[in-house]
């Protein structure tokens, strides 16, 4: 038995990734919305299912990585997040702007996250 558990496992990487009690989520985007607010949103529903299927949630979140394709969006980005963040578990966050994958993107979060004991 593999002490290594992958959750949505695809030809090129898994959804989620649990190990030693950490699970490590992919980068998260969503291609539908048109704003970064509508992105967020969209990303952090997400993040909840993957944490809720990996026997986690956002109270147990230890890091956040956002990336954004334009710094202008920072504080549209940030209205979504600190309505959604955990405000008594907030997580160690780091947040900057880099080119996403396609150009339709305007938000990317990588979540790191304590599974529940």
């Amino acid at each position: 038995m593999s002490d290594i558990t992958r959750l949505n496992k695809g030809p090129r990487m898994s959804q989620a990734v649990i190990y030693n009690g950490i699970v490590h989520l992919s980068g998260q985007v969503d291609t539908n919305g048109k704003t970064a607010a509508d992105q967020t949103h969209a990303i952090l529903a997400n993040i909840e299912k993957l944490l809720e299927d990996a026997g986690s949630n956002k109270s147990r979140i230890l890091q956040a990585t956002i990336w954004l394709n334009n710094v202008a969006d920072f504080d549209e980005m940030n209205s979504v997040w600190d309505a959604w963040v955990d405000p008594e578990n907030p997580p160690a966050r780091a947040c900057g702007e880099c080119k996403l994958a396609l150009d339709s993107l305007k938000v990317e979060i990588l979540i790191t996250a304590a599974v529940a004991a």
